[in-house]
């Protein structure tokens, strides 16, 4: 089942990424299960190029920001700065969240608007889900 996501929250992912290079970035998804509204942007505790920690504040803040206006965290994204939008090992060994969406953003070439893919945890693997881009 594909996934509604605002074009905004795309743009800002990858604006994100951009930003954080030569690390990889990370951060929440706000909405509902097939719908993501909005972007929240997590500090990255590892500071790393090849892994990502999200700051539980940043977690802990968005759910209560979520959850005032009849919403919730569906998901979590990050950045792969020299490698493609695909997970990882440690990306699926990290993953504990069957509902969320993971979205992945390659930055690869500078200067593109970067490739985004999102999946979603089943059965020890990632299954690609389809972004459905809406205004």
């Amino acid at each position: 089942m594909a996934v509604a996501i605002r074009r905004a929250a795309v743009d800002d992912i990858v604006r994100h990424a951009r930003s954080e290079l030569p690390n990889e970035c990370c951060g929440l998804l706000v909405g509902r299960p097939h719908d993501v509204r909005w972007t929240v942007r997590a500090r990255n505790l590892r500071s790393s190029a090849t892994g990502f920690l999200i700051d539980p504040e940043a977690h802990f803040a968005a759910m209560r920001n979520a959850r005032e206006v009849g919403l919730s965290v569906v998901g979590a994204y990050h950045s792969h700065p020299t490698t493609s939008a695909s997970p990882s090992a440690a990306d699926l060994a990290a993953a504990s969240y069957p509902d969320f969406l993971y979205i992945i953003v390659s930055v690869l070439k500078a200067g593109e608007s970067g490739d985004v893919r999102a999946y979603r945890l089943a059965e020890g693997n990632f299954d690609r889900v389809d972004l459905v881009l809406v205004d």
